[in-house]
């Protein structure tokens, strides 16, 4: 599986700009309104924060990957984000995320959704990936490394 395959350019996004958990939601959720014009952006964030309550999804090394099942979906959607100061987002080594991989997934689907997660994470636990993904200059740079993922 390439998750390159479920990247949009759009949703690269490398220079968050939020200083707290619901605000960086928000801000990830936002170009989803042009890319998906059908989806309800608020209820996204909405399911994001709820899935949060159940347990923080900063999962350490400065990487968050929040996300959750969204009714009327139609196939799996995944946002990049990257906040160069880091924010506080509850993680379990309780330092900043800056990286940050949002995946919404349809209702119905549960094993793709479990497995984009599983090759985020892969992808993730590599310290070179971590720096080349913070170092890139811009959107074209994520996009290219991302790419290859």
């Amino acid at each position: 599986m390439n998750l390159g395959d479920y990247l949009v350019k759009d949703l690269v996004l490398p220079e968050l700009t939020s200083d707290t958990k619901s605000e960086v939601l928000t801000e990830l959720v936002a170009p989803l309104g042009a890319t998906n014009p059908e989806m309800d952006t608020d209820l996204a964030v909405r399911v994001l924060l709820d899935r949060e309550k159940l347990g923080t999804t900063g999962i350490g090394d400065g990487i968050a990957i929040p996300h959750g099942k969204l009714e009327g979906l139609e196939k799996i959607i995944v946002v990049v984000g990257r906040s160069k100061s880091g924010l506080d987002f509850d993680a379990l080594d309780h330092k900043p995320c800056s990286i940050f991989f949002v995946v919404l997934a349809p209702e119905h689907i549960a094993g793709m959704h479990l497995r984009i997660l599983a090759q985020i994470s892969r992808v993730l636990k590599d310290p070179m990936f971590r720096q080349e993904f913070m170092a890139a200059e811009d959107r074209d740079a994520m996009w290219k490394l991302l790419q290859d993922v």
